[in-house]
């Protein structure tokens, strides 16, 4: 897989940032609704460090991107975006935080409890399970790691339609990567980032999410001087599949891509 994609015709302005880390390919159906308004970008990530994965996407914008460009981050992505926004200002003209994880220590602590309560216990187990072999030989194979986005979507999902997107994930560099951050939020650093964060900053997020839209909507209250939360109605983690959001949730990015 390349390790950039784009979609739509130049001036490329804005880029979709994928979660994970390394959930190469998820943003894609976004990148292509966008692109009949704006040339998008999609850079996947292949560094396994926080520095190496913010060096990759100086290099994107700088050399593919009209900057200052809109970064639109999804899930560990807009943790992501901040973290670049914060070194490279000049780079950014707007972040869009989608279904972002949350920022404070602590805050993530009700997330597999939600997670595991809205699957039946065969899937409870075998998703336990899924998740326990992934570093394991053969634990991250096609097969063993489409059921487990099968689990997820349906665990973080409020009325999910098909999606034909494919999702390259790297365990890799979720394994490298997510301890890294994760230690960044514990110490509080994280926010320390977000307070230097000079850029308008909207967040979106979905009210089925098991992420806690708490755990985003107050930090970056008090933390971001132009920040705007919008919580979107029978929506889980990813709005671009939900039946019900999935309209209001482009509506909402396109306007902030034109404003």
């Amino acid at each position: 897989m390349d390790s950039l994609h784009a979609y739509g015709q130049p001036p490329y302005t804005v880029a979709v940032i994928h979660g994970g880390p390394g959930a190469n390919g998820e943003m894609a159906p976004v990148a292509e609704e966008l692109s009949l308004d704006f040339g998008v970008l999609e850079p996947l990530q292949t560094a396994s460090s926080i520095d190496g994965l913010v060096e990759e996407l100086k290099k994107t914008v700088e050399t593919k991107a009209v900057a200052p460009a809109v970064l639109i981050g999804h899930s560990w992505g807009a943790w992501l975006v901040c973290i670049f926004a914060a070194r490279h200002p000049a780079l950014v003209r707007k972040l869009i935080l989608v279904s972002s994880a949350p920022f404070e220590a602590g805050g993530d602590v009700s997330i597999d409890e939600t997670r595991l309560s809205r699957l039946v216990a065969d899937e409870k187990a075998e998703l336990e399970t899924l998740w326990n072999n992934m570093g394991e030989p053969n634990g991250d194979s096609p097969e063993k790691v489409k059921k487990f986005l099968d689990l997820l979507t349906k665990a973080d999902s409020y009325d999910p339609m098909p999606s034909d997107a494919i999702i390259d994930f790297r365990f890799d560099i979720f394994n490298k990567v997510w301890p890294e951050a994760a230690a960044l939020r514990q110490s509080g650093e994280l926010l320390e980032i977000v307070k230097t964060i000079k850029c308008p900053v909207v967040a979106i997020h979905g009210d089925h999410d098991p992420h806690p839209a708490e755990g985003v909507s107050k930090p970056l209250s008090k933390s971001i001087k132009d920040f705007r939360f919008v919580l979107l109605k029978h929506c889980g983690h990813r709005p671009w599949i939900e039946r019900e959001a999935r309209d209001e949730f482009y509506r909402l990015l396109k306007n902030e891509l034109e404003t």
